[in-house]
């Protein structure tokens, strides 16, 4: 089933439910993805990478508010955030741990032949590919800097 289906189908069921706060999420997400679509030059239909895309996006925004609000001292604006980001991450692909990121960007910087710093671009692009949606482009980042300054 489509991205758009799937939350059509979860709107009505938070509407049966009368929970506003993840009927509030959901609406969100779909006015991403109608916004998505009708934007000019689009064709009306999104990819799954450019769902994908959007729901990543979407919870990177969530995250930097919620940090935001909790560095003001706002917990009632930062828990409105965190329980918007708990329902967007329920359509993104499950996160890697700390380890399994370690242990893919290994497999990435010997297949590219990475051997130095210098060499992070090459690993980048093929990493950001193979790993989108599953970890985070700051995390994954810093981990390739770290492996390639130890190789």
């Amino acid at each position: 089933m489509a991205l758009k289906q799937q939350i059509d189908a979860d709107i009505k069921a938070a509407m049966l439910a009368k929970d506003k706060e993840t009927l509030s999420a959901l609406r969100a997400i779909k006015s991403l993805i109608l916004l998505a679509e009708t934007k000019e030059g689009g064709n009306g239909e999104l990819s799954a990478a450019d769902e994908l895309g959007l729901l990543t996006k979407a919870a990177k925004q969530r995250r930097e508010s919620a940090d935001i609000f909790k560095t003001q001292n706002r917990e009632d604006l930062a828990q409105v955030e965190i329980a918007q980001l708990a329902v967007i991450e329920r359509y993104l692909p499950k996160q890697l741990s700390a380890e399994e990121l370690k242990e893919k960007l290994t497999a990435i910087i010997a297949q590219v032949g990475a051997k130095a710093p210098s060499d992070m671009g090459k690993v980048m692009g093929v990493a950001s590919k193979e790993l989108a949606g599953m970890a985070d482009g700051k995390a994954i980042s810093e981990t390739v800097k770290a492996l390639l300054a130890n190789a």
